[in-house]
Formats: structure tokens, C-alpha cells, sequence
């Protein structure tokens, strides 16, 4: 189970990495059943993310993915193709949202980042992810 001491830990790390690139991001946790279980939005970035972020958690963790390979997956010919019209449009399919694996390898929660690049959310979002522990 994904505790909010957990989710603390997670976007703290994410935080972090977020400040060694310069660029200020909204980071979201969400639990097991998607629901979120923790957000921030740091000083200066951008309010139109919050709801993104919160979004790419929830996708990686409804469809236990990242929503960087969910985007690699849902281009048009490819098996995933609309997805992003489901779930009354939350689904989002661009990087910056990742599962989080308990110590037996379920699926816990997913952290969702946004307010950068994808490379960028993609790389804080995988800072937060590393220091998941459960």
C-alpha cells in the first residue's frame, strides 16, 4: 500500500530533480485505486499542469504504464490509437507519468509530472519513481 509518507518521498525526490533542471513542475501521486494522494505545483509553474499531472499519474497507474510508452503505443495504426478519448478525456499520452511497483511488483500508485518538456517531466518523474520504496 502506498502511504502518504510515501507519496511525500516520491515528490520530494521528483522536486528535487525538478530544481536541478531549472524548471518548476506540478507533481501528483496517486494510490492504487488512482486516486490522488498527493500534489504539488512549485513557485512558477504553470497552473495549466496541475490538472496534466494528476492526469498522467492516473493514466499510469488505470492502465499500469508509463505514458511514455502508452504514447509509443497509441499513434494512429497502432493498437492504443483513440485511447486518449477514454476515461472521459483524463487519459494522457505523453511522457511524464509512471507506475509505482510494491515490493512484490504491483502496482501501488504512479507518480505524473508536468510544466516541462517530455524529456524533462519524463526525467523528474523517474527521480520520484526511484525513491518509491514499499
Amino acid at each position: 500500500m502506498l502511504t502518504l509518507k510515501d507519496a511525500r518521498r516520491v515528490i520530494e525526490a521528483a522536486e528535487k530533480k525538478a530544481e536541478e533542471i531549472g524548471q518548476p513542475m506540478n507533481i501528483a501521486v496517486v494510490d492504487a485505486g488512482a486516486q490522488l494522494l498527493a500534489h504539488i505545483r512549485m513557485d512558477g509553474a504553470w497552473i495549466g499542469s496541475i490538472d496534466i499531472s494528476i492526469n498522467k499519474a492516473f493514466t499510469a497507474r488505470a492502465f499500469d504504464i508509463s505514458t511514455e510508452e502508452l504514447a509509443r503505443n497509441s499513434q494512429p495504426g497502432d493498437q492504443f490509437f483513440g485511447i486518449h478519448a477514454s476515461n472521459q478525456d483524463r487519459v494522457m499520452i505523453f511522457a511524464g507519468g509512471i507506475p509505482l511497483k510494491g515490493s512484490d511488483g504491483s502496482i501501488v500508485g504512479a507518480i505524473g509530472v508536468s510544466g516541462g518538456s517530455g524529456a524533462q517531466d519524463q526525467a523528474v518523474a523517474e527521480a520520484g519513481a526511484a525513491a518509491h520504496t514499499c
